[in-house]
């Protein structure tokens, strides 16, 4: 890209950062306090993405599966991501991440079908930009997804009632019936994922992605142990259904 093209997006920038007025040094403290991490496979594109991100005063970050992407985004305020990943498909990130995080995320990709962009849309990115695309396009839709985002007040996870189940995540409690039942992070973690998709099925390699946050392994005992667990606690297996050979969904009793 010319140097001319990238000191025209640098003019627009005070504008939309500051307003009117906005000073330079103004511009240089809102870029610096935006947290950008780019999922990205490919080391080369990463490394000049990064560096590009940087040069226009953005903190940012990159890593290359999806899985590192799931240990990271709660540190950031914006997610790129690419739907190629090796261990993990880009929309299904989104959609892991969108389900306890609201977080803006673009997804950046070398897929253009309309399925692709459909989906991801659906699965939670708030924008869709193809490659190849200028430095200057991209900014600019990091720059009006940022400002729906700051427009919108952050809302914290809701409680969820499933019958005499009640579920907080603010205080991480369960309840039955109106009494607590004492249950571990992880088992915690994994029925409110289940109570969050009410009726739908949620795969194992889910699981393994949104409550340990493995994409990688091999989903094994590890969580027909934690369902067990979970199933005695609430004294009844009718609270969380098996779907044999794909995974699990909310029930009640």
């Amino acid at each position: 890209m010319g140097h001319q093209t990238i000191t025209l997006v640098e003019s627009r920038i005070p504008q939309q950062l500051t307003g009117p007025g906005g000073s330079r040094s103004e511009e240089k403290r809102a870029r610096r306090a935006l947290r950008v991490l780019a999922v990205e496979s490919e080391p080369r594109v990463a490394k000049a993405l990064v560096r590009d991100l940087a040069r226009h005063g953005y903190q940012a970050e990159s890593v290359p599966t999806g899985a590192q992407a799931l240990r990271k985004y709660r540190g950031a305020d914006l997610v790129l991501v690419d739907l190629d990943l090796p261990d993990l498909d880009g929309v299904e990130l989104c959609r892991s991440i969108r389900a306890v995080c609201d977080v803006p995320i673009i997804v950046v990709t070398a897929r253009d079908s309309e399925l692709d962009r459909v989906m991801s849309l659906r699965a939670g990115s708030d924008d869709y930009v193809t490659k190849p695309y200028s430095l200057a396009e991209l900014i600019a839709r990091i720059e009006a997804v940022m400002r729906r985002a700051l427009r919108q007040p952050v809302s914290a996870p809701e409680a969820i009632t499933v019958g005499r189940l009640g579920i907080n995540p603010g205080t991480r409690q369960i309840s039955l019936d109106g009494r607590p039942v004492e249950v571990t992070r992880k088992e915690f973690d994994l029925l409110y994922l289940l109570a969050s998709r009410p009726g739908s099925v949620v795969t194992r390699k889910q699981i393994m992605a949104q409550v340990w946050r493995d994409s990688r392994s091999e989903p094994g005992r590890t969580i027909d142990t934690h369902v067990s667990s979970l199933r005695s606690k609430l004294g009844s297996s009718s609270w969380i259904i098996t779907a044999r050979g794909v995974g699990f969904r909310m029930g009640h009793a």
